[in-house]
C-alpha cells in the first residue's frame, strides 16, 4: 500500500510537468480532457444541415457555417428532432444548442445537440432589421459618408457571378449608353457560404486599383436565404470603408439587403446601375449640341449689342465730326487771342496817353518853358569863365552888390553883366 501511495505522488500533477521519464497516464490525461470539456457551457450556435442521417434513437448532423468553408459533426437525440413541427431536411438554416461531450473509454469528441431550431423568414427578416438598425445607429447610412459618382468613369469595376445575367446587364447596357467604357470584372459566388469572403476580396482588390473610378457589386434576383450575403455585417463595414464609390444592385427593385443602405449609390436592378453610372452618349451629344447653339446665340447676341453700342458711339458728335471739338477750340483761342490784343492794345494806348500827358507836364513845368515865358536867371559869375565851376543863383539883391559880375540865363541862351547895386522891390 505504502509502495502505491508513493508511486502516485510521484506523477506529474501538471501537462507542463510531464516528461519522457515521467509521463502521465493515458487515463490520466482522458479524465483531465473530461473534466475540462464537461466544465465547457453550452452554446447556440447558427448554421446549415448539409447532411443528417437517421440511425434508430440517433441523427447524425454536419452543420456548415453560413459565411466560412467550417464544417462540425453533430449528434442528437432523434426525439430532439422529431420535437420540430416542420421536418428538418438538407439546406435547413438552424439554430442549435450543442455540447461538448468526451467519451472517456474511446477518447472521442462528440457534439452533442442538445436542442435545434429552423431559423424561418420572420427569424431572418427581424435579425437583418436588428443588424440594420445598429448599424444605423453608428452612422454607418449618413448622407454625410456617401461619395459622389464621377460624371464619366473612364473603368468601372463590375462584382458579380459567373456568367451571370447580372453581369451581361451590366455590360450590354452600360456599353450601348456610353461605348468607350471600361470594365474590371471580378466573378465571384454570390450565394453561399464562401459569397462574403469572395465578394469582400474582390471589393478591396478593384478598391485599390487606381484605375478603377467606381465599384459595382451585381446580382439578379432570389430568395431571402440567396440574398443574406449581402446583409452580412462584415461586407457592409468593407464597403463603408471603400475609397472609391460603390454601386449596389442586387436582386429587384422589392429586394433590399443591407447592403443598399450602406452603399454610395442604390439601383434597383443591374440594368438600373448601368443606366446610373454612365451617361447616355446620345442624350451627351444632344446637351453639346444644345449648349454649343447656346453659346453661339450668346455670342451673336453679345456681337449685335457690341455693335449697336459702336452705333451709338460714332453717330455722336464727337465722333462724327471729331474735328468740331477742335475747331471749337480754335474758335475759342482765335477770340480769347483778339480779346487779349485789344485789351494790350488799349492799355498801350492809354499808356501812351497818360506819358504824353506827364511828358506834357513836366515840359510844362522845366526851367525852360519859364524862360521861354521871359523869366531869366541870374547867377554870380563866380571866379573864371569855367562852366564846371558851381554858380550861385541871385534870389536877394544883396546877393549882388555893386559892380559884382553876373551871368543871366535867358530863354535863347546867357550872356554877362554887372550889378550896378540893389534896390527894394516896389510895392505893390
Amino acid at each position: 500500500m505504502s509502495e502505491d501511495v508513493a508511486a502516485a505522488t510521484t506523477v506529474p500533477a501538471t501537462a507542463a510537468e510531464t516528461s519522457p521519464d515521467n509521463p502521465w497516464p493515458l487515463q490520466l490525461l482522458s479524465q483531465k480532457l473530461k473534466m475540462h470539456i464537461d466544465r465547457a457551457p453550452s452554446a447556440w450556435v447558427e448554421g446549415q444541415v448539409i447532411e443528417m442521417n437517421r440511425r434508430g434513437t440517433n441523427a447524425y448532423l454536419t452543420l456548415r457555417d453560413i459565411d466560412a468553408e467550417i464544417s462540425l459533426p453533430a449528434s442528437a437525440w432523434t426525439k430532439v428532432l422529431d420535437r420540430q413541427e416542420i421536418p428538418l431536411e438538407r439546406g435547413s438554416r438552424v439554430v442549435a444548442l450543442i455540447k461538448a461531450e468526451f467519451w472517456l473509454k474511446t477518447g472521442r469528441l462528440n457534439m452533442s445537440v442538445k436542442d435545434i431550431r429552423p431559423v424561418g423568414l420572420g427569424d431572418l427578416l427581424a435579425r437583418i432589421e436588428r443588424l440594420r438598425h445598429a448599424l444605423a445607429a453608428e452612422g454607418l447610412f449618413s448622407d454625410a459618408r456617401k461619395k459622389r459618382l464621377p460624371l464619366l468613369p473612364h473603368r468601372i469595376g463590375l462584382i458579380t457571378g459567373r456568367d451571370s445575367d447580372a453581369k451581361k446587364d451590366v455590360l450590354r447596357n452600360a456599353a450601348l449608353r456610353w461605348p468607350a467604357v471600361e470594365f474590371e470584372i471580378r466573378e465571384v459566388a454570390v450565394q453561399g457560404n464562401t459569397a462574403v469572403a469572395q465578394v469582400i476580396a474582390a471589393l478591396r482588390e478593384l478598391d485599390a486599383d487606381p484605375h478603377v473610378d467606381v465599384i459595382v457589386i451585381a446580382r439578379g434576383g432570389g430568395a431571402l436565404e440567396d440574398l443574406l450575403p449581402f446583409s452580412n455585417e462584415e461586407l457592409i463595414r468593407a464597403v463603408s470603408a471603400a475609397a472609391t464609390p460603390v454601386v449596389s444592385a442586387i436582386g429587384h427593385e422589392a429586394d433590399r439587403p443591407i447592403l443598399d443602405d450602406v452603399a454610395d449609390l442604390r439601383a434597383s436592378t443591374p440594368t438600373d446601375a448601368a443606366k446610373r453610372i454612365v451617361p447616355d452618349v446620345v442624350e451627351e451629344l444632344a446637351r453639346v449640341r444644345q449648349a454649343r447653339d447656346q453659346l453661339r446665340r450668346g455670342a451673336v447676341r453679345l456681337v449685335d449689342r457690341e455693335t449697336d453700342r459702336l452705333a451709338s458711339l460714332r453717330s455722336r458728335p464727337v465722333l462724327a465730326s471729331p474735328e468740331v471739338m477742335v475747331s471749337i477750340r480754335h474758335d475759342d483761342v482765335e477770340r480769347l487771342k483778339g480779346r487779349s490784343q485789344a485789351a494790350v492794345t488799349t492799355a498801350v494806348v492809354r499808356a501812351a496817353d497818360q506819358l504824353v500827358h506827364l511828358k506834357a507836364q513836366v515840359r510844362a513845368l522845366s526851367p525852360q518853358k519859364t524862360l521861354d515865358r521871359g523869366y531869366a536867371v541870374v547867377q554870380l559869375a563866380g571866379a573864371g569863365s569855367d562852366p564846371g565851376v558851381r554858380r550861385d543863383v541871385v534870389r536877394h539883391p544883396d546877393q549882388a552888390p555893386s559892380g559884382m559880375p553876373l551871368t543871366v540865363r535867358v530863354a535863347g541862351g546867357r550872356f554877362t553883366a554887372e550889378s550896378t547895386g540893389g534896390q527894394e522891390p516896389a510895392e505893390e
